[in-house]
């Protein structure tokens, strides 16, 4: 397969041209890649107004995910969150209300406050983690029936930070019945469309999507996709760079969009068979861990994802592996996450195995969290809480004040409080279970 910019940028690199544009480091090497590092030269295209090199490599992506029609980030999955978001509002029926799994990355948060609309959260019925909030078509059925109209979309994560996968297709179903677009925040998942069948959200029915191309494919750092599939209405697909444009830097990176035309030669060229393998090794671990006492969570095929037995926390698992030189995803009191790829080599594998040894310790009940784990009363909107003057007070001392800034990290989760809602006491036991000792609260 052609790789139109990674090409151009290393023709330029050779050509011994006097670089009198940004950037600013004019080729010469600090970090060692600076002279493919170029700007929006003549030949280079534009990644918003993309006519040449940039559209070439987005059509083939395009052609590897089978959609109608895929753009890049070098935002990563942020932007195309905001993006995606954008297009539902401004493509979609007219609604000003957008229906989402309750753990969301804070990009759809802040999203909700520069485009001002309306959020119907749909909760769990229980979940052990507020990394997951598995929802059934069922409890989609009921709140979208429930609604004097259709929202503009319905939006979930999957898979989410642990691995856990929605049921895309029963879900896409339901949304179609009630005439609503369907935007998947697929940011952990990129490969899934090389599976065997595809479990990629686009081919299970979803009409936007976003993968984060550098978590799970050999992509630089903020390389990601926004993908518009083939039956969703065109308008999607011609506002799709006016949607990324909003959002995005005039000045994205050559380096990452070099990395993510390169990937598509790298799709194209025997990673269906590599991952297959990579498949296989994981699943042989799955079964050593659970062999060796260790309790495997159900999960995307190329994550490990341990449950923390008693007396353990993956605090204290993640510290274990680093003694024994193998750096985890994520850790927290009750999980361990381990993300692979095709580019680990079976040694890692085995050195990770070897890492976390033998469980000793018993696996006690684990508590079930019923969800809503803290539904705060919703006082004003995200966007006016987050445009209003906030403080920064212990979250001790939170109980009956509104939330100014999401209390949720990075990694897709349910945020024990959302910008506009109350602070209850719910929200207080939550805060001393993970260690948030401050919160942003409206004055």
């Amino acid at each position: 397969m052609e790789t139109p910019i990674a090409d151009f940028v290393r023709r330029y690199a050779d050509s011994g041209m006097v670089r009198a544009h940004m950037p600013g480091h004019k080729g010469k090497p600090f970090l060692g890649c600076e002279a493919l590092d170029i700007t929006e030269i003549q030949g280079a295209d534009s990644l918003y107004e993309a006519e040449g090199i940039i559209r070439r490599s987005e059509s083939y992506a395009g052609e590897l995910f089978g959609s109608g029609r895929t753009v890049y980030s070098t935002e990563g999955s942020s932007q195309c969150i905001r993006a995606m978001l954008y297009l539902a509002l401004s493509c979609g029926n007219g609604a000003r209300t957008v229906v989402a799994a309750r753990n969301v990355h804070r990009a759809f948060v802040y999203a909700a406050a520069l485009l001002d609309f309306e959020i119907v959260w749909l909760w769990p019925e229980r979940s052990t983690s507020l990394c997951s909030c598995p929802v059934s078509p069922d409890t989609l059925e009921r709140t979208l029936a429930e609604l004097p109209a259709p929202p503009a979309a319905v939006y979930l994560t999957s898979p989410d930070y642990l691995g856990g996968m929605a049921d895309i297709s029963a879900l896409a179903e339901v949304c179609r019945k009630h005439g609503t677009l369907l935007a998947v925040d697929n940011a952990h998942g990129a490969y899934l469309r090389f599976l065997e069948p595809s479990c990629h959200p686009l081919d299970l029915g979803a009409d936007l999507c976003c993968d984060s191309a550098h978590k799970t494919l050999p992509v630089l750092t903020g390389g990601a996709y926004l993908h518009i599939s083939r039956a969703a209405p065109a308008s999607l697909r011609e506002s799709a760079k006016t949607a990324m444009a909003m959002f995005g830097s005039t000045s994205p990176s050559y380096l990452t969009l070099a990395s993510l035309d390169l990937c598509n030669r790298y799709l194209a060229d025997g990673y269906r068979d590599r991952l297959r393998e990579m498949c296989g090794r994981l699943e042989e671990a799955r079964k050593a861990l659970t062999a060796a006492g260790w309790q495997v969570e159900p999960s995307d095929p190329l994550r490990l994802t341990v449950r923390d037995p008693a007396g353990m926390t993956g605090g204290q698992l993640a510290n274990r592996l680093r003694e024994n030189g193998v750096e985890c995803e994520y850790a927290d009191l009750d999980f361990l996450v381990l993300m692979l790829t095709p580019e680990n080599r079976a040694a890692d594998i085995e050195r990770l195995v070897y890492a976390i040894g033998t469980n000793d310790a018993v696996y006690a009940p684990a508590p079930q969290l019923t969800l809503p784990l803290a539904r705060g009363e919703r006082v004003c909107s995200v966007r006016e809480a987050l445009f209003a003057p906030r403080e920064t007070i212990p979250a001790a001392r939170s109980l009956g004040r509104v939330c100014g800034a999401p209390t949720v990290g990075c990694p897709p989760a349910i945020p024990i409080a959302v910008s506009g809602e109350q602070i209850g006491p719910e929200a207080l036991e939550l805060f001393r279970r993970y260690g948030v000792e401050q919160v942003e609260v409206l004055r």
